[in-house]
């Protein structure tokens, strides 16, 4: 699974990279609600990445299909959304923070 843990020292590196790689976000999930905090809770995933695959590794995390997440306890992205695009549009201080939870959280 590509997603990679989050280390402070390498955000730098991830704004710095030759144009030839891919940049990689740095994503922050926020449990919400009663949902279980995860032990690690920031990764670094490839802007190239669909959101899906954040979706997907907190399922598997939590051991949960239903599973709510949100932009910024704000809105919920589209599967599909680019993870970079989102990061762009949405991100701030250096990562995209993603809120979940079990239940509805916000509309």
């Amino acid at each position: 699974f590509p997603l990679t843990k989050y280390e402070p020292s390498s955000i730098s590196m991830a704004t710095t990279e030759s144009p030839s790689s891919v940049r990689k976000v740095v994503v922050h999930l926020r449990a919400t609600g009663g949902a279980p905090i995860l032990k690690q809770a920031k990764f670094k995933i490839p802007g190239t990445d669909k959101f899906a695959k954040v979706i997907d590794f907190l399922r598997r995390q939590l051991h949960s299909d239903s599973l709510f997440v949100y932009v910024n306890s704000a809105f919920s992205p589209n599967p599909d959304e680019s993870v970079n695009d989102l990061y762009n549009n949405f991100g701030f201080d250096g990562k995209l923070v993603v809120n979940y939870a079990f239940s509805m959280a916000w509309g």
